[in-house]
């Protein structure tokens, strides 16, 4: 039974159970609502939904997730691959429907 005892008291420890507060359950749940908007109510899901993804992964305690993303992040903040990265996306998802079919609306966009 002891060693039973020893083990839980080693799952407790090295799980982030000890490591979770209540700011950490506040934004889990903030995350999960904006989940709920994003998916079930269709409310922005292309960005609401990466959005609450992540503030629900970044508030799970000693998820192992810290020096891998943080290097991630840093890498692509000094090699400068964010912007074009956003750009582009922003790009690919343009709708040019309505300026090919009002060749004149052309103009106000460049102004």
């Amino acid at each position: 039974m002891e060693a039973f005892a020893v083990a839980i008291q080693s799952v407790i420890n090295d799980s982030g159970f000890l490591a979770f507060t209540t700011g950490n359950a506040i934004m889990i749940l903030v995350g999960l609502i904006l989940l709920y908007l994003a998916f079930a109510r269709e409310f922005e899901p292309l960005l609401l939904g990466p959005i609450a993804f992540g503030c629900v992964l970044a508030n799970i305690p000693r998820n192992g997730f810290e020096e891998g993303v943080m290097a991630l992040i840093s890498a692509g903040i000094s090699q400068e691959i964010f912007p074009p990265l956003i750009f582009l996306g922003v790009g690919a998802m343009t709708d040019f429907g309505p300026l090919i079919a009002n060749p004149k609306t052309l103009l106000l966009g460049a102004a």
